[in-house]
């Protein structure tokens, strides 16, 4: 049904009926977003969704069930899902959001500002380069970082020490009004795991009340 729908909405659509399926689609094809249905028979597909995020960037929207569901929502969306819908739903609104993550993913793929082709920056050990996009932890490990979250990280260290409020990040990473209002939380929620010793006790990203987020940590551009 969904296939036929899109179809008829000039969008070449492939389904899988499996994780293996998904694999060898993503390997052997170029996929602009997948709608993944969390409810998957014998799999799980919260550790599909791990999988395809652990190797792509490839947006993804989860599809749930029932409220029952919720936490599976949740985990989802932590687990680097980029929106959901849940049954029953309409086609045209599945339609509507596809086409709303496709945007903000293509305005997400826009080159950089011009003064961050070069250096980067360095703070408590830690070292991003704008030439790159590669963010090095104190040991010198490399810290995969997927487009939004590089984007996110870029805002704090352009403005550190100075809280911005999640209309600033929203604007900043790009991500579509339209989407979920507490989608920028979600993303600050990966970056701490990224970038925090204890990400329940941020020293990095904070938390300001009434304002959005703070990066708490002196940066020095280099």
């Amino acid at each position: 049904m969904i296939i036929d729908y899109f179809a008829d909405n000039n969008i070449r659509t492939l389904s899988a009926a499996g994780r293996a399926e998904v694999a060898q689609l993503l390997a052997t094809h170029e996929v602009d977003v997948v709608i993944l249905d969390l409810r998957l028979g014998l799999e799980d597909g919260l550790d599909l969704l791990r999988e395809i995020r652990s190797g792509s960037d490839v947006p993804v929207i989860i599809v749930t069930g029932h409220r029952r569901d919720e936490i599976d929502r949740v985990v989802g969306l932590e687990l680097g899902a980029d929106d959901y819908v849940a049954k029953p739903f309409n086609l045209r609104e599945l339609l509507a959001r596809v086409r709303a993550v496709l945007r903000r993913f293509d305005r997400g793929r826009a080159p950089p500002p011009r003064e961050h082709e070069r250096g980067g920056y360095r703070f408590s050990g830690w070292q991003l380069s704008f030439r790159t996009r590669r963010l090095t932890d104190p040991n010198g490990a490399q810290v995969a970082l997927t487009k939004g979250e590089y984007a996110l990280l870029v805002a704090f260290l352009d403005a550190p020490q100075r809280p911005l409020s999640r209309e600033h990040l929203l604007q900043a990473t790009r991500v579509h009004e339209d989407v979920f209002d507490r989608s920028i939380d979600v993303q600050i929620l990966r970056l701490r795991r990224k970038l925090e010793h204890d990400p329940s006790a941020p020293k990095m990203i904070q938390t300001e009340r009434g304002v959005g987020y703070v990066f708490a940590q002196p940066v020095e551009r280099f």
